[in-house]
C-alpha cells in the first residue's frame, strides 16, 4: 500500500489541536499488549526498579538492541545492584559481562566513573534530579528521562528513534531530531502521557509502524496518521 508524502492532509493533520492522542496511544498499546515490553518497563517489572538500576540499564541501552540491553543488563545485576557493589567490581569483569552491548568498554567506564561519583559525593544514593544525572558522562537527556521516568513516576518524557519516527510520521508534531521532539511534545503532549508515549511506542514502533515498510493497512490508527513520510507500506 502507498500512500501520500506531505500531502495537504498531512498539512491539516500538523495544524490539529484536537488529534485524539489519548485514544491512539489506548489503541497502540492495544495492539502490542502480547509483545515484549520497552526494555526499561520490562526490566523495573522484574524487580530492577531502583533508580541506580534504571540508570544504569539506560545508560546500556543506547543504541543496542532492547533484546541485548535487557540480557546483558540482568547479568550485570546479578554482580552489583548498587554502586557501591558496582565500584568493587574490577573493569574487565564489567566489559565481559555487557560485551554484547555497543560500545563496550566505554559503557563499562561510564558506569564505574557514575557509580564511584555517587558513592563519593551523594553517599551512594543516586540523584534523584535530572540535572545531576546528565552532568555524569554518558547520561544523556534519553537516559536521565527513561530512569527517572520508569524508576520514579517522574513526569519527564523520554524520546528515542520509535517516539521521534511515529510522532511526525503521525503529524503529532514536526520536527527533525529526537531533541526537538522531546521539546516539541513538552509542550504539547499531555502530562499523563509523558512516560505512557515512550512505554508503548518502543514496541508500537518495532512491531507495527516500523521504519520501513510500516503496517498500514492493520494498524489501529490509520484514520488518524497523516503517514508523513511513508512512500511504501504494508
Amino acid at each position: 500500500m502507498a500512500s501520500t508524502n506531505k500531502s495537504s492532509r498531512s498539512a491539516s493533520y500538523q495544524a490539529m489541536s484536537d488529534f485524539p492522542i489519548h485514544s491512539v496511544l489506548e489503541r497502540c498499546a492495544a495492539a502490542v499488549a502480547d509483545k515484549p515490553p520497552a526494555a526499561m518497563f520490562g526490566l523495573r517489572d522484574e524487580g530492577y526498579g531502583s533508580l541506580y538500576e534504571q540508570l544504569v540499564s539506560s545508560l546500556l541501552s543506547v543504541r543496542t538492541y532492547d533484546e541485548v540491553s535487557t540480557e546483558v543488563s540482568r547479568r550485570l545485576f546479578s554482580l552489583a545492584r548498587t554502586p557501591a557493589e558496582m565500584v568493587r567490581l574490577d573493569r574487565e569483569t564489567i566489559i565481559q559481562t555487557i560485551s554484547e552491548a555497543t560500545f563496550a568498554p566505554a559503557k563499562a567506564d561510564n558506569i564505574l566513573a557514575l557509580s564511584q561519583t555517587i558513592v563519593d559525593d551523594y553517599g551512594g544514593v543516586t540523584p534523584a534530579d535530572y540535572d545531576r544525572l546528565i552532568a555524569f558522562r554518558g547520561v544523556g537527556p534519553k537516559v536521565a528521562s527513561l530512569a527517572l521516568g520508569v524508576a520514579l513516576d517522574r513526569p519527564v518524557i523520554a524520546v528515542d528513534i520509535h517516539v521521534h519516527r511515529i510522532t511526525n510520521r503521525w503529524g503529532y508534531v514536526a520536527t527533525s531530531s529526537p531533541d526537538k521532539t522531546r521539546d516539541a511534545l513538552t509542550q504539547k503532549l499531555p502530562q499523563d502521557l509523558w512516560i505512557e508515549i515512550n512505554r508503548v511506542l518502543v514496541p508500537f514502533g518495532k512491531h507495527v509502524c516500523t521504519g520501513t515498510r510500516p503496517r498500514c493497512s492493520t494498524c489501529p490508527v490509520f484514520d488518524d496518521c497523516a503517514r508523513i513520510g511513508v512512500t511504501n507500506s504494508r
